[in-house]
Protein backbone atom coordinates (compact mmCIF):
# COMPACT_ATOMS: atom_id res chain seq x y z
CA UNK A 1 0.00 0.00 0.00
CA UNK A 2 1.83 3.56 -0.80
CA UNK A 3 0.53 6.43 1.13
CA UNK A 4 1.10 9.91 1.27
CA UNK A 5 0.69 10.29 5.01
CA UNK A 6 3.92 10.92 6.20
CA UNK A 7 3.95 13.99 3.49
CA UNK A 8 0.94 15.36 4.47
CA UNK A 9 1.22 14.49 8.22
CA UNK A 10 4.91 17.04 7.85
CA UNK A 11 3.04 19.77 5.73
CA UNK A 12 0.53 20.52 8.51
CA UNK A 13 3.21 20.20 11.24
CA UNK A 14 2.05 17.26 12.98
CA UNK A 15 4.94 14.80 14.78
CA UNK A 16 4.02 10.98 14.69
CA UNK A 17 3.30 11.26 18.13
CA UNK A 18 0.77 14.21 17.69
CA UNK A 19 -0.98 12.21 14.60
CA UNK A 20 -1.01 9.03 17.28
CA UNK A 21 -2.41 10.97 20.26
CA UNK A 22 -5.38 12.44 17.71
CA UNK A 23 -6.27 9.23 16.42
CA UNK A 24 -5.46 6.88 19.30
CA UNK A 25 -2.69 4.43 18.22
CA UNK A 26 0.63 4.14 19.24
CA UNK A 27 3.56 6.43 17.88
CA UNK A 28 4.68 2.83 15.97
CA UNK A 29 1.28 1.86 14.69
CA UNK A 30 1.94 5.25 12.59
CA UNK A 31 5.45 4.22 11.82
CA UNK A 32 4.33 1.51 10.29
CA UNK A 33 1.67 2.38 8.59
CA UNK A 34 4.12 5.30 6.77
CA UNK A 35 6.40 2.77 6.27
CA UNK A 36 3.87 0.92 4.55
CA UNK A 37 4.40 -2.07 7.15
CA UNK A 38 0.80 -2.04 7.81
CA UNK A 39 -2.63 -1.57 6.58
CA UNK A 40 -5.31 0.56 8.58
CA UNK A 41 -8.69 -0.61 9.23
CA UNK A 42 -11.03 1.37 7.39
CA UNK A 43 -11.84 3.38 10.78
CA UNK A 44 -8.68 4.40 11.81
CA UNK A 45 -7.98 5.24 8.20
CA UNK A 46 -11.03 7.78 8.32
CA UNK A 47 -10.11 8.90 11.38
CA UNK A 48 -6.33 9.60 10.14
CA UNK A 49 -8.16 11.14 7.09
CA UNK A 50 -9.85 13.46 9.57
CA UNK A 51 -7.13 14.62 11.25
CA UNK A 52 -5.38 15.37 8.54
CA UNK A 53 -8.09 17.27 6.62
CA UNK A 54 -7.37 14.80 3.55
CA UNK A 55 -9.73 11.79 2.11
CA UNK A 56 -8.84 8.24 2.54
CA UNK A 57 -8.74 8.07 -0.98
CA UNK A 58 -5.94 10.65 -1.20
CA UNK A 59 -3.67 9.73 1.99
CA UNK A 60 -3.69 6.37 0.62
CA UNK A 61 -3.25 4.13 -2.48
CA UNK A 62 -3.24 0.31 -3.45
CA UNK A 63 -1.55 0.90 -6.59
CA UNK A 64 1.58 -0.07 -7.29
CA UNK A 65 3.95 3.07 -8.58
CA UNK A 66 4.81 2.63 -12.18
CA UNK A 67 7.14 0.55 -13.57
CA UNK A 68 9.69 2.45 -15.99
CA UNK A 69 9.75 0.65 -19.18
CA UNK A 70 13.42 0.44 -21.24
CA UNK A 71 12.42 2.92 -22.65
CA UNK A 72 12.03 5.23 -20.45
CA UNK A 73 15.39 4.75 -19.13
CA UNK A 74 18.53 5.96 -19.27
CA UNK A 75 20.83 4.21 -21.56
Amino acid sequence: MLTRLRARRRELGLTQAHLAEAVGVSRQTVIAIEGGDYSPSVYLALRIAATLESSVEELFSTQDPPTPTRKDRSP
